[in-house]
């Protein structure tokens, strides 16, 4: 029997991030599929189904969420703390950020996110994490789907 695809929701504004997260995926041989947003409102609207995506049989919940931390409108980090304090809280959220600041990473995991990595800026290296984290997340990790 074939399980359904992961549902995967990206919330990230640099459309080349996008972009390469979404070619990574494609090539995943885990089933999957991906949704973007690109700012943080448009995350938790998502999420709580909101506006245009008040509809859930269009907007799927999502089995993990990829969060990037410097979003317009809403900040990731706000976005990590409504979700984790809401009835969404055990929602898988990995932060992915060009930030390396120790006060970035304290606070994120302070706030719940299940893990935090910083995206390398070499692509060749940025590619090759996204593989890890496809392999653990969507294959190796035990999740309540």
């Amino acid at each position: 029997m074939r399980e359904e695809p992961i549902v995967i929701l990206l919330a990230e504004d640099d459309p080349d991030h996008v972009e390469l997260i979404r070619r990574s995926l494609q090539h995943h041989p885990v089933a999957n599929r991906l949704l973007h947003v690109s700012d943080g409102e448009a995350a938790l609207d998502y999420l709580f189904h909101r506006g245009a995506y008040s509809h859930e049989a269009s907007s799927p919940p999502p089995q993990i969420m990829l969060l990037d931390l410097r979003l317009p409108k809403v900040d990731g980090l706000d976005v990590l703390r409504q979700v984790k304090e809401s009835s969404l809280g055990r929602l898988p959220i990995i932060i992915l950020s060009t930030s390396d600041a120790t006060s970035d990473v304290a606070r994120a995991y302070e706030l719940r996110a299940n893990s935090y990595l910083v995206k390398p800026l070499d692509y060749s290296l940025f590619s090759a994490m996204l593989q890890s984290l496809g392999l653990y997340w969507l294959r190796w990790n035990a999740s309540l789907r």
